[in-house]
């Protein structure tokens, strides 16, 4: 139970990555006020949590429709996983998460917290994809309550690091930003690479 609650913990911390959001977040509400940063970000990290935990539900679902067995996606997502990693060690934006048009049109929204900054800038395929591998790793009704209640610590964890960010703004540096960056995409590789190899040995 404690291994899976970490791996989980581990893997939609990493790939939710809410560090990587600061600094189109602080653009998109650079000129609302505390409280309505306080809102968005409220919206966003809530949303978050909910396609998450939709898809998660949906999966298996999902996998009988297609024809698509655990082990496979697990590969696949591992494959995402992977490549979502490489763009976060250069600390560069990954197209995973956000594309420059994406972005364009948020910033002509009055409503930004669903989209881009929920989707898909923190619940993209990549977090979209390990929460469908991870509730498939749920055996039991105490490890899909783990899952449940990690996603909504996740959220709340990004929450907070979106409102600490906009309320330091002025002191928050690039290169802190960056190394924290590097590090979570060292981390997510790790967990990409663990994906594929335990779906070779389910497989």
């Amino acid at each position: 139970m404690l291994e899976y609650a970490f791996l989980t913990f581990g893997s939609l911390f990493a790939i939710v990555d809410p560090f990587a959001a600061i600094p189109t977040f602080l653009a998109l509400t650079a000129s609302d006020t505390p409280r309505q940063r306080r809102q968005i970000a409220r919206t966003a990290c809530i949303t978050c949590a909910g396609i998450m935990a939709l898809f998660a539900l949906t999966g298996p679902t999902i996998f009988r429709l297609f024809g698509i067995t655990l082990s496979a996606f697990q590969v696949a997502g591992g494959l995402v996983l992977l490549l979502s990693s490489l763009d976060m060690v250069r600390a560069q934006k990954s197209p995973l998460k956000e594309t420059p048009e994406e972005i364009a049109e948020g910033m002509d929204k009055h409503d930004i917290a669903i989209t881009p900054l929920a989707v898909p800038l923190l619940a993209g395929p990549g977090a979209i994809t390990t929460s469908i591998v991870m509730a498939g790793r749920a055996t039991t009704l105490a490890h899909k309550a783990v899952f449940f209640a990690l996603i909504a610590l996740v959220a709340l964890l990004s929450y907070w690091t979106l409102i600490i960010a906009a309320e330091s703004a002025k002191r928050l540096s690039s290169t802190l930003l960056n190394i924290i960056t590097r590090l979570m995409g060292l981390l997510l590789a790790a967990i990409g690479v663990q994906f594929i190899l335990s779906a070779l040995k389910l497989g």
